[in-house]
């Protein structure tokens, strides 16, 4: 069974999550040292001009995220 997060990722972790996933295309969590999984956040611009899309990588095991603009790679 998979076990809830007990705290969310540090700034730090998050960073190291973006960067391997730059870098190869995958990321493992920096806990668990599973692959995360990744799912795709499209965002409609709503009359905005702009449209982001996101990307949102998962644990399977602790249940954290980290979620980034696929862009730019940076934090949301």
């Amino acid at each position: 069974m998979p076990v809830r997060a007990e705290r969310p990722y540090t700034p730090e972790e998050e960073q190291a999550v973006r960067q391997a996933r730059a870098a190869t295309g995958t990321a493992e969590c920096p806990r668990c040292a599973l692959p995360m999984r990744e799912k795709a956040i499209g965002g409609g611009s709503f009359g905005l001009g702009y449209a982001r899309r996101r990307t949102w990588l998962l644990c399977p095991s602790c249940r954290n995220s980290v979620i980034f603009d696929a862009e730019r790679g940076t934090r949301t």
